[in-house]
Order: C-alpha cells, then structure tokens, then sequence
C-alpha cells in the first residue's frame, strides 16, 4: 500500500520515512507527484493546518496521505513562535533566520525562564476523506547558541536536558525515539497498522 507524505521537506521525508518503514507502506513525499498544488498553513492550530494538508494531497493523488504540522513554543514568547515557526523571521526566510531571531528575542533571558517544548499533529486522511488525528510534544530549553550539525529547523537551540544535548546533537534514531514527531507517530503506527488491515481486509 501507498502513503504519501504531504511534504517536500527533505529533512522532514528522511524522519518520517524511517519511523514509517517497519508498517511495510510504500512511503512517497510530493516529489513523487509534482502536480500537487501548494497547501496554504493558514489555520490557528498544529491540528488545522496537519489535516488540511492531509485531506487535500489525499484527495488529489488519491492515495492514503500524512501531513505533519509541528512547531516550537517558547513560555517566555507566550507560545511563540508556535504555528509560525517556519515563518518566524518572515516569508522566504531560512532556518539560520529563524533561530538568529529567537536568539535575539531570549538574549539576556536565564535558563529557568528559556523553557519550550515542540509539539506535533499528525493526521493521516484516506481519498475518501476519513481523518485521523494524533498529537506529540518534547520539552526541552532553548540553549544560548546552536550546537550540533545534525537535524533541521531548531535543532541546534533545542537542548533536552535529559539527554544533555540539543536535537542536533543527538543520534537520528535516539531523537526519533523521544522527539514531538516521534511521539505523535507512535501513536499513528498503531493507527495506520489497524487501517492498513481494515484496507486490505
């Protein structure tokens, strides 16, 4: 069976096709349908904007699709950047940009107060438009400066003190294992094997 990943991130298709594999789903991303439109993330929430993404490459590849929406919220911003995150520094701008904007905003803030968490909607939607929808967060401090090379996004800020390192600084299969996405797919591979059952069945 087919499921397609309702993204073109590279960092984001690498992640979610290696905690995917074990379901035994053939897993495509939108390069594999170039004619896909752009789904605007215009909604208020994680969730909104997880299942419009879902609901419409599903509909328009017509295959079973999973969109991811997740972001960073920190306290001390009141959530922010929060359904922004990608766009935080403004349109066109990369994640250097975003990270150089919230290490101004929390220049001079102690560690006690730089506490954040991510937190990530999954929603998988059948072409006949069955929704399903799981949720996952990290809590973590946004460090001083980047440290690491691995990951994307804010990895280099987000250090986890349990693990005493930040995202980027983690193996792939350790921050698949505790991080907001890894999480949020757990609970969806459980749904997704019941739902390829139900499929084939």
């Amino acid at each position: 069976m087919k499921l397609v990943l309702a993204t073109r991130n590279p960092g984001k298709v690498r992640e979610l096709s290696q905690l995917l594999s074990p379901l035994g789903y053939e897993v495509l991303s939108l390069e594999h349908f170039p004619g896909v439109p752009e789904v605007v993330e215009d909604g208020a929430t994680f969730r909104d904007n997880a299942v419009k993404k879902a609901t419409a490459v599903a509909r328009h590849t017509g295959q079973l699709a999973l969109a991811d929406d997740s972001g960073l919220e920190v306290d001390y911003l009141g959530g922010a950047p929060g359904v922004r995150s990608a766009r935080f520094a403004g349109e066109g701008h990369d994640d250097r940009a975003n990270n150089e904007k919230l290490l101004r905003l929390l220049a001079g803030v102690p560690p006690e107060k730089r506490t954040a968490r991510f937190r990530c909607v999954v929603a998988v939607a059948t072409p006949e438009g069955k929704v399903l929808t799981t949720e996952g967060t990290c809590e973590g401090i946004i460090a001083e400066e980047p440290r690491g090379e691995g990951g994307f996004g804010y990895d280099p800020l987000f250090y986890v003190p349990s693990c005493g390192k930040t995202f980027a600084e983690l193996e792939p299969e350790v921050k698949n294992r505790i991080s907001h996405r890894g999480r949020a797919l757990a609970l969806m591979r459980e749904i997704l094997a019941g739902l390829r059952y139900e499929l084939e069945g």
